[in-house]
């Protein structure tokens, strides 16, 4: 997900596609942990995007003040 998408989003759905996220992570744990992942790099990535997300949420949260 490229920080330009996430910047035209409002913070609500920034926050309905973390929940998204993170609900994805949870699978991919449990896939790995039974040894079913395939994509290991998807893991990674969802990691990031989280990280990338609520960085971007609290930018626009400190500039609405």
């Amino acid at each position: 997900m490229k920080s330009a998408d996430v910047r035209s989003m409002t913070t609500d759905q920034i926050e309905d596609e973390v929940l998204k996220l993170k609900k994805e992570q949870f699978n991919l744990r449990f896939q790995r942990a039974t040894g079913q992942l395939e994509n290991t790099s998807r893991v990674r990535a969802i990691r990031r995007d989280i990280a990338r997300l609520k960085t971007i949420a609290a930018q626009k949260r400190a500039a609405s003040k």
